[in-house]
């Protein structure tokens, strides 16, 4: 029988390819059919899942994946940013098994890159950064890490990030150099500006009046609608549609298996 560590582990590993789309439904009939085990497992899956940000419940909707706001956005790639570069300062030396592990994950990454399986190129550019911190040796960081690098994912999908795979895989191939030729200094700077850019790369919505397009459409034929009072104190943030790989990304569990 599938364990809950298995089922949070497919549906981490689904949403770092970009097959579970954020808000996407995770009924637990359905889950447990998939996997073929209880309800109670899959319930225990989803509550360590949500315990570690990925997905969330709530009484009307149920389970479903998180949708990230523009803060937590913001948030999850300055702690990307903290600790992956914070990783390799504190690096005395990377061993030969590790840059061959790495740059065999290259390999694959750069396959994937010039292939057109766009969930495998999703899921190796994104466990790159895992793989980095368990050949650097520290595995419990590569947890919290594979959580924010899934968050992240998330996050590229909800705001379409604009971000270019292969532009993604040569900053990983520059990062692992630096750290062949000892230059922690180099590949430290390397890793903040290949995470800056990913992050420049999101399409953030501006803050909008939620009127305006009422407003638009009732103004005086020929004249625009002058801005308000409400239209700046009552904002709120636009978010885009999902990137999503379908158009219900409830439908969208059976590319778990």
């Amino acid at each position: 029988m599938t364990t809950a560590s298995e089922i949070s582990t497919r549906i981490i590993e689904a949403v770092m390819a970009q097959k579970l789309a954020p808000g996407a439904r995770l009924g637990e009939q359905p889950l447990a059919m998939l996997f073929d085990c209880s309800r109670t497992i899959v319930r225990e899956a989803l509550t360590r899942l949500a315990a570690r940000g990925i997905v969330t419940v709530s009484a009307r909707r149920g389970w479903y994946v998180i949708e990230p706001s523009q803060d937590e956005a913001r948030e999850a790639f300055e702690a990307r940013r903290v600790i992956e570069t914070g990783l390799i300062r504190s690096l005395q030396g990377i061993g030969k098994p590790a840059l061959k592990r790495l740059k065999q994950h290259l390999k694959q990454e750069k396959a994937a890159v010039e292939g057109n399986d766009v969930g495998a190129r999703s899921f190796l550019l994104g466990d790159f950064h895992v793989c980095l911190a368990e050949c650097l040796g520290n595995s419990l960081l590569a947890d919290t890490l594979r959580d924010f690098t899934a968050r992240t994912t998330l996050i590229a999908m909800l705001y379409q990030s604009s971000h270019n795979a292969a532009q993604s895989c040569d900053e990983h191939v520059q990062i692992v150099n630096a750290l062949e030729q000892g230059d922690t200094a180099l590949a430290e700077q390397l890793m903040a500006a290949h995470i800056g850019t990913v992050q420049q790369a999101l399409r953030l919505p501006v803050s909008t009046d939620p009127l305006a397009q009422l407003r638009d459409a009732l103004a005086p034929v020929g004249k625009a609608a002058p801005a308000s009072a409400a239209q700046v104190l009552h904002t709120r943030s636009r978010k885009t549609k999902p990137a999503s790989p379908s158009d219900d990304p409830s439908t969208y569990l059976g590319a778990l298996l």
